[in-house]
């Protein structure tokens, strides 16, 4: 293995997973909404902990803290008879990070933008293009749905820096998903997607090409309602793979990582809902070993009826 690319590429995969890339853990992503719901979020995360890597490269007690504020925007919408969504969403992030090189300590700060998420999903099944009426007289039923998200290289990116918050790449994740109420109460979400990653062709410093092997991720999540609109979650997730190379020299930095968590909601007021997420890494093999905590402010509406969907008089 080759050391001197080695740390640069350590180093930079820190902030690579910051704005939620493989550790996704997301309850409920797609549960049945009326179309035409519009949600904005307003949200902070603080991550903290170590970087686990290979105890033979000179490179040691690496640490981070990373403070994230985060802006999106979900809107539902028919599409062929089914419940569609989209969502965007824009992070800014402070970032600290201190470490040795060669037995010498050093730390680093960054702020800026990180990269841009969008996603992209359908409920195939169990779920279709309904009114709010409709959906409260309905029973519950098991969800079958198919979702695409992407991260956008839109992060602050320098190419003769070691530490980034942005990757100057693209990844696209394709994901199925099974939304299964157990009883009136509880419901189990399970999700199964692979991430792909374009290359970054003006890697550290400048001039190297990073390439990375598919990522897959999976994630279960376990909830209770108290109402429908208070709950709580146990979420895990597991991602396994996504090997890199820089300039084709492969390093041994397969991941094989379990991260637990847990996530509450709670209603404040008609239209607005308090969200409280921390999550920490259980096993960890190579990469971030961090514990994020992370609190969001939401407000829903809902937008006019479709006319597909309004009653005949």
């Amino acid at each position: 293995m080759n050391s001197k690319k080695s740390i640069p590429l350590l180093l930079n995969l820190l902030f690579i997973t910051t704005t939620g890339i493989a550790q996704d853990l997301d309850p409920r992503a797609y549960i049945w909404v009326p179309v035409n719901t519009h949600s904005a979020v307003a949200g902070f995360s603080y991550s903290y902990g170590g970087v686990v890597t290979d105890p033979t490269l000179p490179i040691k007690n690496l640490d981070a803290d990373v403070q994230s504020f985060l802006l999106s925007y979900v809107h539902s919408f028919p599409l062929f008879g089914k419940t569609a969504q989209v969502l965007a969403a824009l992070p800014y992030s402070w970032a600290q990070v201190s470490g040795e090189v060669q037995n010498q300590p050093d730390r680093i700060t960054r702020s800026g933008f990180a990269d841009m998420r969008m996603r992209f999903s359908v409920l195939l099944v169990g779920a279709p293009a309904s009114t709010a009426e409709t959906i409260m007289k309905s029973p519950r039923k098991p969800i079958v749905a198919l979702s695409l998200n992407a991260v956008l290289p839109t992060g602050q990116f320098f190419p003769d820096k070691l530490i980034n918050l942005g990757t100057n790449r693209y990844a696209i994740r394709p994901e199925v998903a099974l939304s299964y109420p157990l009883g009136k109460r509880w419901l189990l979400d399970a999700y199964a997607g692979v991430w792909y990653f374009t290359n970054n062709s003006s890697f550290y410093p400048g001039d190297a090409v990073r390439t990375q092997e598919p990522l897959g991720a999976f994630q279960a999540h376990i909830s209770y309602n108290f109402t429908p609109r208070h709950w709580v979650a146990l979420n895990t997730t597991f991602y396994t793979g996504g090997e890199s190379a820089i300039d084709d020299v492969k390093l041994d930095d397969r991941q094989e990582n379990f991260r637990v968590g847990i996530t509450a909601v709670m209603p404040v007021g008609k239209q607005n809902s308090l969200k409280l997420s921390v999550s920490k890494g259980a096993v960890v093999r190579i990469g971030q070993d961090f514990t994020t905590i992370s609190l969001g402010w939401v407000t829903s509406w809902l937008g006019k009826t479709p006319k597909s969907l309004q009653p005949v008089e």
